[in-house]
């Protein structure tokens, strides 16, 4: 029988003691090679787009000779201001990869040795920029929808004649949140938050291309989905998969996304789960894809993504999580 590929030597290109081994200087050279890859490590001044720049004896900061505007290697990313060292940056970027199912802020602050706060924002930064690539992509072919409700867990009482039903919406505490995923058969894969499935349809028209094969379970609400796409329908009840429709695919990563919220972080804010869902929906379509790539493709997306609005200077801000 052949080996899984994530067992094979082929998924292990990439050694986190390579990447903490190395001195400030390669460190600095890396990051400056991913980033302007286009340039074969030319810098390029932000402002301008200036190929002309020099750097100065004694720090390592660029200077335009077009605009005269200084820039690092790391201004106008997410790692502007930044205060850990570059190499540390990228050992978190290789840890980050390399979590099959995610990776804690709190073990993320042992591994750098660094306050929770920074971990944390730094792994929300990584996340944000890995799910930027598909933010404004539409599903096409043949897509799998379903959804599944996370968040807003409800202790039952101790004696049991003082137990409520809590699948009842008026014994639920309303931070109960459904991630929906639209997945392509051979594909990508998209996700969004919604308050319910049924509010979800809008959502799911404008990101489903027209002309799509759409499958989905029994659920009602996916009754207006007929009236747009050509819509197969599968009830778990009797079968997981008929040779007509199933959605099987599309559970597999709610499998991951459980996983990564049972086992990794043990929970999740509602504000924030359309985080944790992009970052499992990129972990998911390149789950074929050796540590060694995917630190390559996270630390590229990271350095072309801009100055995150969301997480830049979020503990200064008077933010209730």
């Amino acid at each position: 029988m052949s080996q899984h590929f994530l067992l094979s030597s082929a998924a292990r290109s990439l050694s986190l003691a390579t990447v903490a081994r190395m001195s400030d200087e390669e460190a600095w050279s890396a990051f400056k090679a991913i980033r302007w890859s286009d340039t074969q490590g030319e810098a390029v001044c932000p402002r301008c787009g200036c190929l002309d720049s020099y750097t100065y004896k004694t720090r390592k900061v660029f200077r335009c000779r077009g605009c005269a505007h200084q820039f690092t290697v790391t201004s106008g990313t997410i790692f502007a201001s930044r205060k850990l060292a570059i190499r540390d940056h990228l050992l978190a970027i290789a840890i980050f990869v390399n979590g099959a199912k995610g990776h804690s802020a709190l073990q993320l602050s042992r591994d750098l040795n660094c306050q929770y706060k920074t971990a944390y924002v730094l792994a929300m930064k990584l996340r944000e920029a890995v799910a930027a690539e598909v933010a404004d992509q539409k599903a096409s072919g043949e897509v799998e929808i379903d959804g599944g409700y996370f968040g807003g867990y409800v202790k039952p009482a101790n004696y049991k004649e003082n137990r409520k039903d809590r699948r009842l919406v008026r014994n639920q505490n309303g931070k109960r949140k459904v991630v929906i995923v639209m997945r392509e058969r051979n594909g990508k894969t998209l996700s969004f938050v919604s308050p319910s499935e049924d509010a979800a349809v809008p959502t799911i028209r404008e990101r489903v291309a027209s002309g799509s094969i759409v499958h989905a379970d029994e659920a009602s609400h996916w009754d207006q989905l007929h009236a747009r796409f050509e819509t197969k329908r599968i009830n778990h009840s009797l079968a997981y998969s008929n040779g007509e429709a199933c959605t099987n695919q599309a559970e597999s990563f709610f499998s991951r996304l459980r996983r990564a919220e049972i086992g990794i972080h043990h929970h999740v804010a509602g504000p924030y789960l359309a985080s944790y869902a992009n970052e499992m929906t990129w972990r998911e379509d390149n789950r074929r894809v050796s540590n060694g790539e995917l630190y390559l493709m996270a630390a590229d997306a990271a350095l072309k993504h801009p100055i995150s609005k969301n997480w830049k200077g979020y503990w200064q801000r008077n933010v209730k999580g």
